[in-house]
């Protein structure tokens, strides 16, 4: 009797940690830093070990979101978007086909899965959300959003990674009434929208802050950066920032008290500063070095990485002063994540690179170039478990970075 009820408690735990099994773009703080330990500092002259890789999913650049039991990520075939969801060897468990996706220019899906609990959410290039059950891909809701609530598509197509807190999914529609809006995640119902300064949506996935115990939604629209509150909507502050082409792709840090974003086309780094409500924000300095469209960066230790938009160069930058440190001509500008205090450069070109960000050099210990895969090198990478997930196109693969 006493094996039976610790079984059934052990069942009990483990269905409770399940339930709250989350992932989302660029790891736990949507900030590209995977707080993994015990990973290879080096990596075999042909890279760590290919695990596994899954060829299957056509067009586009989502991200993995890897789950304790479940890889999920996301393809375009003949113009049909799917969720794919993957055990841990590589063996499909399930698809959902969900209708039309993006094929115009840069076809392909665009967006990572975003995992919380049960559900699965994603939007699609043309502003229709969907809730997903992780288990089995069954249709929970769907929500049209950009017609319903006379949203504005753009050149691209919505390009926005959804973001969650608490009982609200957040998104841009861009429109001049509804341009922000929170969704009730279990339902889809509207619950609260924002005209914000009415302009077309950036392609930013935003980020939801903590500030002084008050929780803010940062994103981007085509000439703004915009801090609402995140449970009533009401819009806090606007900070002008315009670049050529309107886009805004990569999503906004927090940091003790401040707030960077990066924007491409050679507009580069702006660094904000919260009033202590968070009403307000001052600016404290620009820099136009890093200015990746869309590959991100990462601050580790008081310092900023990232690359150029085009080009071979990679920059850092101190935090405080938005002095530009060092810059080396490693290899072609692209997405940039960490662990371990290690930068993990994955190229347009299809080489990943293990860096490490020394006092005032990149030190280059490994590299590799992916083997599968086609067209565009833009998803993100990902770190789960010790194990690389990297998408080229129609082909994840994944590594063992076990040391």
């Amino acid at each position: 009797m006493k094996n039976l009820l610790l079984f059934i408690s052990i069942c009990l735990i483990s269905s409770l940690t399940y339930s709250q099994d989350n992932a989302q773009w660029r790891g736990e703080n949507r900030d590209g830093i995977y707080n993994e330990t015990e990973l290879l500092k080096q990596w075999p002259e042909n890279g760590p070990e290919l695990l596994w890789h899954f060829d299957e999913l056509g067009e586009g650049h989502a991200s993995a979101a890897v789950t304790s039991d479940i890889v999920f990520t996301s393809g375009t075939i003949d113009g049909d978007g799917f969720v794919v969801a993957l055990n841990h060897e590589g063996q499909q468990l399930w698809k959902t086909v969900y209708g039309k996706e993006w094929v115009e220019s840069w076809e392909g899906v665009r967006t990572t899965p975003l995992v919380d609990g049960d559900n699965l959410y994603f939007m699609t290039a043309y502003g229709v959300i969907h809730c997903l059950n992780k288990n089995n891909g069954e249709k929970i809701w769907e929500v049209d959003a950009l017609t319903k609530y006379e949203g504005v598509n753009i050149k691209w197509g919505v390009t926005e990674n959804l973001v969650i807190y608490q009982d609200k999914l957040y998104c841009t529609l861009g429109g001049l009434e509804h341009n922000v809006i929170a969704l009730n995640k279990n339902t889809g119902d509207l619950a609260w929208t924002n005209k914000g300064n009415s302009e077309i949506s950036a392609y930013c996935s935003p980020t939801v802050i903590k500030h002084n115990g008050n929780f803010i939604l940062v994103t981007q629209t085509a000439n703004s950066v915009l801090g609402f509150n995140a449970d009533s909507g009401e819009l806090l502050w606007r900070h002008e920032w315009t670049n050529k082409y309107s886009v805004h792709a990569n999503t906004p840090l927090y940091h003790n008290g401040q707030i960077y974003i990066v924007s491409g086309y050679g507009k580069g780094g702006l660094m904000l500063k919260l009033s202590d409500d968070g009403k307000s924000v001052s600016q404290l300095w620009t820099n136009a070095d890093i200015n990746q469209k869309s590959g991100g960066f990462v601050l580790l230790n008081g310092r900023l990485y990232g690359a150029v938009d085009r080009g071979t160069t990679w920059h850092c930058i101190d935090w405080k002063t938005g002095q530009t440190l060092y810059s080396a001509n490693l290899f072609k500008s692209g997405v940039i994540i960490s662990a371990e205090g290690l930068l993990y450069m994955y190229s347009e070109a299809g080489e990943v690179a293990l860096v490490e960000p020394l006092e005032n050099e990149f030190n280059v210990i490994s590299k590799f170039k992916v083997p599968y895969g086609e067209k565009h090198h833009w998803a993100h990478p990902v770190i789960n478990n010790k194990r690389l997930y990297v998408r080229h196109g129609s082909s994840l693969m994944v590594y063992s970075i076990a040391k």
